[in-house]
């Protein structure tokens, strides 16, 4: 939230490009930190990991469409471009990452940091192959702009645009609750230390996510129904989806026996789990597209890094009470907050149809630089504000 927010910002001013490098350069320093018993070198990789993280979700994004933009392709490639992402990189490189890191482990008894070690070298590729073919892009390349006035900036364009306003808090509602769900799928489905098959049931969740991205693909292909229109619905089924739990609470009897297959119900939970993890497959091309069309050029990577930030401390918060509340709390609470979601989607499809405020967005920005050049200019200018 920290240090990745700031990071993260940067790439706007210094360039897309250079930020995908630096993400690949951050993580592969992370990953060797694997290797240190020392708390102090594992904290400063979960540093360099947050850093990463950010890069990972803003530069690559920004790059892409910025980049698109600038060739003059088609905007609906762009589409199918965050699907086919999805499907092939979420879903099924997830699913083989798994698997190679299984092997690495257990076959071949490389041992826990293993895997961490081959990701350094694919990162290494990755970073090879941005440096040969990749042109750099930049948002706003002006030179007398400090990391400040770009936070000013990206805050001037949330308050001033509702609509990217809204698509923070909705981003913000869902990427909470799936980050609550990562840590809370697990104690559900074995509350008496049932034997499950960890690894099968994340191959399974990842799955579902794949058929969710290929059913977005289908959706965005189609005029109707547009992005805004559907996912109110798919918001809607992926609250239901939670609160399975709860209602599994009431209606099947809690097993007292320690150990076993997984239950009866931990089956009714899974169905569930699954449906919430299609819903992630569709909301994130979904989500991408989105913000392609409402999130200004100018600071698209310093507001995707905005975004982020009540994200992370929702997720802090929640994880430091984990253990306060019942895990059916934590569900109905996740299940509300993608209530909530739906009907500020509906907000956003309701004035979607209105005449877009990037201008006006663009304009407050701009007026933000001039403020802050002029005040460095004329120091009568603060009085002159007050």
């Amino acid at each position: 939230m920290l240090f990745g927010t700031i990071v993260g910002s940067l790439a706007d001013k210094q360039g897309r490009r250079r930020a995908c490098v630096t993400y690949c350069i951050t993580y592969i320093l992370s990953c060797i930190t694997k290797h240190s018993p020392q708390y102090k070198i594992l904290m400063v990789g979960r540093v360099l990991g947050g850093i990463a993280t950010s890069l990972l979700f803003s530069a690559f994004e920004s790059w892409l469409v910025a980049e698109h933009n600038k060739r003059g392709f088609e905007q609906q490639w762009l589409s199918l471009t965050f699907s086919k992402a999805i499907f092939l990189g979420n879903g099924l490189v997830a699913i083989l990452a798994g698997l190679f890191g299984n092997v690495l482990v257990d076959s071949l008894s490389l041992g826990p940091v293993a895997p961490f070690d081959a990701a350094a070298i694919f990162l290494a590729i990755g970073m090879a192959i941005i440096l040969s073919s990749w042109t750099e892009n930049f948002g706003d390349p002006s030179e007398n702009k400090d990391l400040l006035t770009q936070f000013r900036g990206a805050a001037v364009a949330i308050a001033s645009d509702e609509k990217i306003a809204l698509l923070g808090a909705i981003q913000s509602l869902f990427e909470g609750s799936m980050y609550t769900f990562v840590f809370l799928w697990t104690p559900a489905l074995s509350p008496n230390d049932e034997e499950i098959p960890h690894g099968f049931i994340f191959a399974t969740f990842m799955l579902a996510s794949m058929l969710g991205s290929s059913l977005a693909s289908r959706l965005m292909a189609r005029s109707s129904p547009r992005v805004e229109s559907y996912m109110q619905i798919v918001f809607v089924i992926s609250s239901a989806s939670l609160m399975l739990p709860i209602i599994t609470n009431f209606l099947v009897a809690p097993s007292k026996v320690k150990g076993g297959s997984i239950s009866f119900a931990g089956c009714l939970q899974l169905l569930g789990f699954c449906t919430f993890e299609a819903c992630v497959g569709i909301f994130w091309p979904s989500i991408m597209k989105m913000r392609s069309q409402y999130i200004p050029e100018e600071a698209r990577s310093t507001i995707m890094n905005f975004f982020r930030i009540p994200l992370n401390i929702f997720v802090c918060i929640v994880l430091y009470n984990v253990n306060a509340f019942p895990i059916t709390v934590m569900f109905g609470m996740c299940s509300i907050f993608l209530l909530v979601a739906s009907i500020l989607q509906r907000r956003l499809m309701a004035i979607s149809d209105k005449p877009s405020n990037i201008h006006s967005t663009k304009s407050n920005i701009y007026q933000m630089e001039n403020w802050t050049a002029m005040k460095e200019r004329d120091p009568e200018a603060e009085a002159l504000n007050d």
